[in-house]
């Protein structure tokens, strides 16, 4: 059994996540975090990490930016794994995240998903095979009409793991509505569109001569988020100090 504090228990993720936990047999939330207890959750729940004197194996992290100095203070004071779903962080965190790292097992990732993460393996392979043919390489992502930052982490995430294959020698090109020009051999284009209640779709399109071969990856609910920080989560327990991320997950289950 893997024991969890929740940080940012009464947040969307949060109750999504504590209701895919309650019917899992192999994890238990023990404690929650949240400065609003407008929930009555089945499990006690503290207005700061620093408050809880829970015992667990795992942090799972889905609050706010502010709050992950005083998260990562409190897991190496107390030597517990983190899943640090939390976006938005400053570079000055990101730093403080590496830091805390050497310290405690930390699993970062730009999606947690599952799928998404087994497509970004898939897509060092494919890259390999198809860029180096001459395919052209686009990516469109699509969210929902509530969503602030564009192009999404996911979208950025899934071209790095492109241009890591390919020595970082592609650069990105968000918007060609400017400049009236062929298109660079050397470029992966990336898209955003905003609409309705997209939970969550990216394409990756690698276009050559008389054929295209596309990826697609969608999420149909925040579930799928969820769910992979479960099993980061269940993974994470009893690791030694390091960076983690969800490649190692999907390794250990293969």
């Amino acid at each position: 059994m893997t024991k969890v504090i929740m940080h940012g228990c009464n947040g969307r993720m949060g109750q999504v996540i504590s209701g895919l936990i309650a019917a899992d047999e192999e994890i238990e939330v023990v404690a929650g975090v949240d400065v609003s207890n407008h929930i009555n959750n089945p499990y006690p729940v503290f207005s700061s990490i620093q408050e809880c004197d829970v015992k667990a194996d795992a942090v799972i992290d889905f609050a706010s930016a502010k709050a992950v100095d005083g998260l990562l203070e409190y897991c190496i004071r107390e030597k517990l794994p983190c899943v640090l779903c939390t976006t938005g962080l400053s570079e000055e965190q990101l730093k403080k995240v590496e830091e805390a790292s050497k310290q405690v097992a930390i699993l970062k990732s730009a999606n947690m998903s599952l799928g998404i993460n087994l497509l970004l393996k898939m897509l060092k392979e494919a890259t390999h095979v198809l860029a180096g043919a001459g395919y052209d390489i686009e990516i469109v992502e699509r969210h929902h009409n509530q969503k602030l930052d564009a192009p999404s982490g996911t979208a950025l995430a899934l071209a790095d793991s492109i241009n890591e294959e390919l020595n970082g020698e592609y650069e990105y090109v968000y918007d060609r509505s400017q400049v009236r020009q062929k298109r660079n051999k050397k470029e992966i284009g990336i898209s955003a569109v905003r609409g309705g209640t997209i939970v969550g779709d990216h394409d990756v399109i690698f276009a050559g001569m008389d054929e295209v071969i596309t990826f697609s990856h969608t999420a149909y609910s925040r579930s799928v988020f969820g769910k992979g920080a479960i099993q980061a989560a269940k993974f994470l327990k009893g690791k030694e100090a390091g960076m983690y991320d969800m490649s190692h997950v999907i390794e250990s289950n293969s």
